[in-house]
């Protein structure tokens, strides 16, 4: 089995387990994945959180005018909301520029909605600092874990309530 593939393999392993964990957890957890994509500009981005949560979130900290049974009408919500509400709580920056996310996929099953976002890059990831907020505004037992693969640079974080921001230097 070539290197690349085993990568590959341990990550999406690592990825499905803390999606599972996500679902069978009693306390508020959402999962994030930030990983380069080899030979392009871009990172892809994917957040997993529970449907609602994510209705609540958006309501009460993004546009709390609006009724959140509004919200709750559509099957899943507009890209447009969606980008306006990942790109005020999931800050990405590299070499110190921070960076807009774009929607590519919304998945949802159940309860649960995954969400694929595009970041573009314009030049050598030197460092990376994300600051996740997601749910920080609702819970304070929140747990946003998330895990960074950037080429041979591979970790995993977990950002709570009190502690949303962290920098990574890439070698």
């Amino acid at each position: 089995m070539p290197v690349s593939f085993n990568c590959e393999l341990k990550f999406m392993l690592k990825f499905i387990v803390l999606n599972v964990m996500l679902f069978l957890q009693p306390q508020h957890l959402t999962m994030t994945s930030i990983e380069y994509i080899p030979g392009s500009d871009s990172l892809k981005v994917t957040v997993s959180l529970v449907y609602d949560q994510l209705l609540h979130d958006y309501q009460q900290t993004i546009i709390d005018d609006i009724d959140l049974e509004a919200l709750r009408k559509y099957r899943l919500l507009p890209a447009d909301l969606i980008n306006s509400y990942i790109n005020s709580k999931l800050f990405i920056t590299i070499n110190k520029r921070l960076l807009t996310g774009k929607l590519l996929n919304t998945e949802s099953s159940g309860n649960s909605i995954v969400l694929t976002m595009l970041y573009r890059l314009d030049r050598k990831i030197k460092t990376i600092t994300v600051r996740n907020t997601i749910l920080t505004g609702l819970y304070s037992d929140i747990e946003n874990l998330t895990i960074i693969r950037i080429n041979d640079f591979e970790t995993g974080v977990k950002f709570t309530h009190d502690y949303t921001e962290e920098t990574f230097n890439i070698k």
